[in-house]
């Protein structure tokens, strides 16, 4: 809790307006958020931790626990895309002069994963297996329920599982549209910017190899996958895809290039969704994408 609130310190304003009733500053606010996802609170459930916490209170200076509706009033102020970009900012920053991020050794990962629009029980999910199996359910309901999924996409590092950059949105689709994004965040945000970037075959692309290598000067490594693949042999086409065809051709040569360390961000991946939760309290798109944000600068900030 005194990490985010030094954290949100640096990056965000005291008050957002001169003329609000200052019982809180915005720094204190986001701390109380973090405590929130961290023990998988709702807010009224925090606002609950924060009264019997009154040593937690006053270690940031509060004098008293917010209300949840100043709680769920702040998610909003302060969760938006440039006030994380900020926050994001300072984490790098504070990482880069610890040397906690470990890219001169090990690559930069990317990768997007997808998150429940509501809490399920096993249970729950299991009869519905059951129940389409035995043609019950119409493809309709999947469908419809497949549009409404949370999706974040991270570049994160390697060695300290640290979140660099971040995409929110709702649906399934291509992981395509987002690499420039992400990866132009992460590289502003690296103080050296020279490092290697690894990606999964969702990300193939001449395009991406152009920007990262010409455009950054990052030596990127995405395996040549998509496309039909040639009965005969022909190597995919562009420089970029066939030289990875040709690097990532056995698994000695995928060791040796550093692509295996690609799995690290499944582990960052799986330590989000198992320290706070693969379900999100949201009913909105917006809000969904304001609690993905929430668990990033979490999990970035349990690691500083």
């Amino acid at each position: 809790m005194r990490m985010a609130h030094y954290l949100a310190c640096q990056s965000l304003p005291t008050y957002s307006s001169e003329f609000s009733r200052h019982d809180f500053t915005l720094p204190q606010l986001f701390a109380c958020l973090v405590v929130k996802e961290q023990m998988k609170c709702t807010y009224r459930g925090a606002e609950a931790l924060l009264r019997d916490a009154k040593p937690w209170c006053k270690g940031i200076g509060m004098r008293k626990a917010p209300d949840h509706n100043t709680l769920w009033r702040a998610a909003g102020y302060l969760l938006t895309r440039c006030r994380v970009n900020r926050l994001l900012d300072v984490m790098a920053r504070w990482a880069a002069t610890s040397r906690l991020l470990g890219l001169s050794s090990k690559p930069l990962a990317i990768d997007s994963t997808y998150y429940e629009s509501h809490h399920v029980s096993r249970h729950y999910e299991r009869r519905c297996r059951q129940s389409r199996t035995a043609g019950k359910v119409h493809k309709t309901g999947r469908s419809r329920t497949v549009r409404k999924l949370p999706k974040l996409a991270v570049a994160a590092c390697t060695r300290s599982h640290l979140v660099l950059s971040m995409w929110t949105g709702t649906g399934m689709g291509s992981d395509h549209p987002h690499f420039q994004r992400l990866l132009l965040d992460a590289w502003s945000r690296v103080p050296h910017r020279r490092f290697k970037v690894v990606g999964d075959a969702g990300y193939d692309s001449e395009a991406h190899h152009e920007i990262a290598r010409q455009d950054m000067g990052l030596r990127s490594i995405i395996p040549a996958e998509i496309g039909r693949r040639s009965q005969s042999g022909v190597p995919p086409s562009g420089r970029w895809r066939r030289r990875m065809k040709r690097m990532l051709a056995t698994s000695d040569s995928r060791k040796r290039c550093g692509y295996t360390q690609r799995w690290q961000v499944e582990t960052v991946n799986s330590m989000i969704k198992r320290n706070q939760g693969s379900a999100l309290a949201g009913k909105t798109a917006r809000s969904r994408k304001r609690d993905l944000a929430l668990k990033v600068l979490t999990h970035n900030t349990m690691i500083l």
